[in-house]
């Protein structure tokens, strides 16, 4: 198992340090820091193209069942913490904003990017999960295919890295650890196979850098250009069943 907390964590350092060798091609100019570029796409099709080859490989179907048998070798009992740790990256940027810590874009166009981003995630994993029956490792359910705490996770840590890379890269760092370390308990807790975890993580960050590619668009067809009026609010919930987080959006 620690072999295994190692692995993630040696990605999630891998990421930001891949990510950050395209960095300024991609998004410090100002005329083009929200232009396409095919290399952004290298990491999440790669971690998508795992969990998919995998759905239909009885190689990789035996590799998520040996991982899983090491993982669950070691369960004495299930931690909840991916239920919270998996809005934590996205939370941070407004935590940091509100600490005086300025991020790219102002609150609110940040929001909008935010709201674009987990659309596009949300929408992609729920249109997968009732579409590709994948049974879950506890048998509960046949959602199993991605993991949603994942996606979510993933794309809050590559938000919180494109909204403070130019202050620190261990910002970003920071994030893609806790969500490495989230995908990591989705395991522990018997929720998902690494194929489900990483399929997640690779829509996570994909939808995050569309959001950021769609914003212009976006920002100039659907608020006129103007922001500036745009505030938000964002607001965690636990009825002691069920965790989750509202968002509400003011003009």
């Amino acid at each position: 198992m620690k072999n295994l907390l190692f692995i993630l964590l040696t990605l999630s350092c891998s990421l930001q340090a891949q990510n950050s060798l395209t960095a300024k091609d991609t998004l410090q100019p100002d005329t083009s820091k929200y232009q396409f570029g095919y290399k952004q796409l290298i990491i999440p099709g790669v971690l998508i193209g795992y969990g998919v080859i995998g759905i239909g490989s009885d190689q990789l179907i035996d590799f998520n069942k040996g991982i899983r048998a090491e993982v669950k070798e070691h369960i004495d009992e299930k931690l909840t913490i991916d239920d919270f740790s998996q809005y934590t990256p996205m939370l941070s940027v407004y935590a940091l904003n509100f600490a005086g810590v300025e991020g790219k874009h102002s609150l609110g166009d940040r929001t909008i990017i935010m709201a674009t981003s987990y659309l596009i995630m949300a929408t992609t994993v729920t249109t997968l999960k009732h579409s590709i029956h994948v049974n879950r490792p506890d048998g509960t359910s046949d959602n199993s295919f991605p993991s949603g705490h994942t996606a979510t996770s993933f794309a809050g840590a590559e938000f919180l890295f494109q909204e403070y890379k130019d202050k620190s890269i261990w910002y970003g760092i920071a994030g893609y650890t806790v969500a490495a370390g989230t995908g990591f308990f989705r395991m522990y807790n018997n929720r998902h196979w690494l194929t489900d975890v990483t399929t997640g993580a690779g829509i996570g960050i994909l939808s995050t850098k569309a959001a950021y590619w769609l914003f212009p668009v976006i920002k100039k067809h659907i608020f006129g250009g103007d922001t500036g009026k745009l505030t938000g609010m964002i607001m965690p919930f636990y009825n002691g069943d069920q965790l989750g987080a509202a968002m509400v959006i003011r003009l």
